[in-house]
């Protein structure tokens, strides 16, 4: 165990924000943190860092461990460079390396008690230097900044005119260098591109520490962790395995507790009932019994009513008429800035309907690209040509399409005049803001409260045609699962920019990659244009295409070898009857064999799939889905079952395919 977190509360005045929050991580061990925006993550960090004081409970850390944290916002002032600022993470080693030098230098002058003193020194210095690996250090420097997309032409940039993404990256790179026994990162993918991203779940996955993680990227929580804690109305749940594996198991356990309070609530109303019935009577004998079921309910341990999940923003997203078949039509596109070429001569066809996702590394021209779409830069050359009846919606990451004086009222009135004071404040209800909150100014509003917003007026822009730049940034999770939804179900044509793979691959219908200055087209979503790579790679590198074993069917359907002549050899025709012979008891016996593995595949699948509706029963009953300890070994045994069942139906299927 190196960190265990207790019965933590924390309220800011009259808010709780944490009640009772308790999660074990091991050693070892990727656990992710995640709830909703403003549900205590932060907060939570902070208080495990020191940083705040929990208004209860306790945080131990183990003996001697080592803690690191990223937090959102970094502020890098000194005047290092870029490359400074992260290698001297490393200057212990660089230290050591330096003494060795010199003790090298000066060896080659001694003699006697003095050279001999150098010796020992020199061995325990060098000693030191290879237990802290310094002879991989420089390329342990130099893959983190690659890795996190530092390429040797930013490293002599000053830390302190850095972006404020720039500046988060500069300090993932020295924790990570750092290596400390267990690492807190929070929102550690905001700044990274695919590529950065792609690396540091691969750094992760490998690292040695533990780490907790808060993210909204399920994609990378469904890479990195084993394990969810989750806070939900300021109270903490533990779930084993990743983003998915949680998603199912919350579900599951929120459908339990619904049917649980309902069953038992039932069981008290009747009793209720029968109790009124038997005192009506009036008689010592009934009267008796009423008192003795008013006791047993009394000694009833009621559950409480499981809190209603909450839905959030409600997004509708509904064209107000139908576009023409070719949405949007790209020939010839160029755009260059300064000394540096984004792009040249992109040509690109969007039929209705598609959901078309646009992807590539930080600086390709994504946002450019749909800046020029939408009629807000001008490209050097080329021509963008909308189809008939297109009407756009546009989603700025940037947010400039705001009036800041205005309050969010005033922000829908003024877009869509028609609307009445109701219908405003409905649709402002609908994304979460109510009361006074309409009366708020724009320029008060955090990213979040933005970000929705920007949805509401999309929503009302009822256009056949979304152009989205990063529309799930400053959306928890929740809000990312409901834009989805909305667009999944919308019947016209999106073109979006995101680094959001989860969003990415459950929304597209056809993924673009910008790169090298083109673009390259694949159907399908983002887990499809994934796989369309690794056959490419596989193709040019020699590499598998694809995993799976087919060992066992291999083996029963090749034919065996003719039988080894003996000695005293035979004539050739008898030869070949016995060989004959010979290959037809071996293909019967094999067809046997095949026969009774089907028989024993189809007989376990049968055992699996009972046992799986077994389980399924007894976890909705109200014995076992109060008792969590319970819930999760049913759980932890209904995913073996799947698993192990999953494989008998794919073995099954190759065999008598």
């Amino acid at each position: 165990m190196i960190l265990t977190v207790s019965n933590i509360d924390k309220a800011f005045g009259e808010n709780v924000v944490l009640s009772g929050v308790s999660f074990l991580v091991n050693e070892h061990e990727k656990v992710a943190l995640i709830g909703r925006n403003g549900a205590g993550k932060s907060t939570l960090f902070k208080i495990i860092m020191g940083e705040l004081s929990a208004d209860a409970g306790t945080v131990t850390l183990a003996k001697d461990a080592r803690i690191g944290y990223l937090s959102q916002h970094q502020d890098l002032t000194g005047d290092a460079t870029v490359y400074e600022e992260v290698n001297a993470v490393k200057a212990h080693v660089w230290d050591l390396e330096a003494r060795m030098r010199t003790l090298e230098e000066n060896m080659k002058h001694a003699e006697g008690d003095a050279l001999d003193a150098m010796y020992r020194e020199y061995a325990s210095v060098s000693q030191e230097f290879e237990r802290l690996d310094g002879y991989a250090a420089h390329s342990e420097v130099i893959g983190v900044l690659r890795g996190l997309g530092f390429d040797e032409s930013s490293w002599d940039k000053r830390t302190n005119v850095l972006s404020g993404g720039q500046k988060t990256r500069v300090a993932l790179a020295k924790l990570l260098l750092e290596a400390p026994d267990i690492i807190l990162l929070d929102e550690p993918t905001n700044h990274l591109d695919l590529n950065s991203v792609a690396w540091l779940e691969t750094f992760l996955a490998n690292y040695k520490g533990a780490v907790l993680i808060v993210s909204h990227d399920r994609y990378f929580l469904n890479k990195i962790v084993t394990h969810v804690v989750e806070i939900d109305h300021n109270k903490s749940m533990d779930f084993p395995g990743n983003y998915d594996a949680f998603a199912e198991k919350k579900a599951m356990v929120r459908e339990a507790q619904r049917r649980a309070y309902e069953k038992q609530q039932a069981e008290i109303h009747h009793q209720e009932e029968v109790i009124a019935k038997l005192r009506s009577f009036g008689r010592e004998k009934q009267i008796k019994r009423a008192e003795s079921r008013v006791k047993m309910l009394d000694k009833m341990e009621r559950l409480d009513r499981p809190v209603e999940e909450e839905r959030g923003m409600t997004i509708k997203l509904s064209p107000r008429f139908t576009s023409g078949n070719d949405v949007l039509t790209l020939t010839g596109l160029a755009k260059s800035y300064d000394t540096q070429t984004l792009f040249t001569n992109i040509s690109l066809l969007v039929k209705r309907g598609e959901k078309v996702a646009l992807l590539g590394d930080n600086g390709t021209g994504k946002t450019t690209l749909l800046k020029i779409i939408r009629g807000l830069v001008t490209p050097d050359a080329g021509e963008v040509r909308y189809g008939a009846r297109v009407n756009v919606g546009y989603y700025d990451q940037e947010q400039h399409n705001f009036t800041e004086t205005n309050t969010l009222f005033q922000e829908i009135s003024d877009a869509y005049p028609s609307m009445t004071n109701t219908e405003v404040r409905n649709t402002l209800a609908a994304f979460c803001f109510t009361g006074d909150d309409v009366f708020a100014p724009v320029s008060t509003l955090s990213g979040g409260e933005r970000g929705r917003l920007s949805l509401a007026k999309l929503m009302l822009s009822e256009a056949n045609f979304l152009l989205l730049d990063e529309p799930t940034n400053h959306l928890d999770i929740l809000g990312r699962e409901i834009l989805e939804d909305a667009i999944r179900a919308y019947e016209g044509t999106v073109f979006y920019v995101s680094h959001d793979r989860y969003f990415v691959n459950r929304t597209a219908t056809r993924v673009l990659e910008l790169t090298r200055g083109a673009i390259l087209s694949y159907e399908g979503n983002y887990d499809d244009y994934l796989a369309f790579k690794e056959r490419k790679e596989a193709a040019v590198f020699g590499a598998p295409v694809s995993g799976g074993n087919n060992s066992y069917a291999t083996s029963i359907l090749t034919p065996v070898g003719n039988a080894v002549a003996k000695s005293s050899a035979p004539s050739a025709a008898s030869t070949e009857n016995k060989s004959d012979w010979l290959e037809q008891k071996e293909l019967q016996a094999q067809q046997r064999k095949l026969k009774n593995r089907i028989s024993s595949l189809e007989t376990e699948i049968e055992k699996l799939e009972t046992r799986i509706a077994e389980i399924d029963e007894l976890m909705v009953s109200p014995e076992i889905c109060t008792n969590s300890l319970r819930l999760n070994e049913l759980t932890t045994e209904r995913n073996e079952a799947e698993e192990k069942l999953l494989e008998a139906m794919t073995e099954w299927e190759e065999i008598t395919g």
